[in-house]
C-alpha cells in the first residue's frame, strides 16, 4: 500500500466535501489533522481510513488499493477494515521484533569484537 496513492485519493475525498474543513466536520475530526495528512506531515492512520469508510461509505478497497467502486454500502467493507487493522497490527509487531533482533545481533557482534581484541 502506497501512502502517496492513498493521499491522492484522500485529496479527491477532500474536494468532494468542499475542502478540508468540510471533510473534518463530516467525520468529526480536527481540520488540522486532515491538513497534516494531506500535506504529508503526518502518516495516514487506520483511524482516518476507518472513519472515511464507516461514516462516509467510501470503499476501503478503493481508498487503500485504488481498485473497485469508490463508494459502497456492503457489509463486507466493515470486515475488510477489521482485517486490514489486524494485519497492520501484525506488521507493527513484526517490525518491533525485527528491531529487537537487530539490537541483540549488534550487541553480540560488539561482544565478539571486544572478546577478539582481548585475545590478541
Amino acid at each position: 500500500m502506497s501512502d502517496e496513492a492513498i493521499i491522492k485519493r484522500l485529496k479527491v475525498i477532500v474536494q468532494e466535501h468542499g475542502g478540508q474543513m468540510g471533510l473534518a466536520t463530516a467525520i468529526g475530526v480536527d481540520q488540522g489533522f486532515i491538513s497534516k495528512v494531506v500535506n504529508k506531515k503526518q502518516d495516514i492512520s487506520y483511524y482516518l481510513i476507518r472513519k472515511l469508510c464507516f461514516q462516509l461509505k467510501y470503499s476501503p478497497e478503493w481508498l487503500i488499493l485504488g481498485t473497485g467502486e469508490k463508494k459502497i454500502n456492503k457489509p463486507e467493507s466493515a470486515k475488510l477494515i477489521t482485517e486490514i487493522q489486524m494485519m497492520r497490527t501484525e506488521v507493527d509487531i513484526l517490525q518491533a521484533r525485527m528491531r529487537a533482533y537487530e539490537i541483540e545481533l549488534k550487541e553480540l557482534r560488539d561482544q565478539l569484537h571486544n572478546e577478539g581484541r582481548k585475545a590478541v
